[in-house]
């Protein structure tokens, strides 16, 4: 079954693989702070999560979502720096908008981090296509 014109623009191998990479990430995410969670405070056992995550989201992204084919050192510096970067910048608006819309404005937390995690997930795509994987003007046609 064909998707309608607009549809087909959005929904692509690029746009299914980023949700798959997501999927995969928040596995990671929980694999990793479970066990840690028994061993360690949970808050230290969330960050050094949130580092696997990221981590793995970066390789994901790179060689399967967005076929970054730049393999000098320089490149994959590039990338990782605004990759980490990015990731730092979503997950500080994502804490601000639930600090203001939970804690000033007494929205529910449940909500709140549902139409957070959706503007994140947008943010994260955008940055990562347009800035991080950005590719050049003659791989564009590939």
């Amino acid at each position: 079954m064909a998707l309608p014109g607009g549809l087909k623009k959005l929904i692509n191998r690029e746009t299914v693989t980023y949700v798959a990479a997501g999927i995969i990430t928040t596995l990671v995410n929980w694999a990793v702070y479970y066990p840690l969670r028994l061993v360690i405070h949970y808050a230290v056992a969330n960050v050094l999560a949130w580092i696997a995550a990221v981590a793995s989201a970066f390789v994901i992204n790179k060689f399967w979502v967005f076929r970054s084919k730049d393999r000098s050192a320089r490149a994959l510096l590039r990338e990782i720096g605004l990759f980490a970067g990015a990731r730092v910048a979503s997950l500080g608006i994502e804490s601000g908008f639930l600090m203001l819309t939970v804690e000033l404005l007494g929205a529910g937390d449940a909500i709140m981090k549902l139409i957070a995690a959706v503007f994140v997930i947008v943010t994260n795509y955008i940055f990562s296509k347009f800035i991080i994987f950005k590719k050049e003007t003659s791989d564009e046609g590939q």
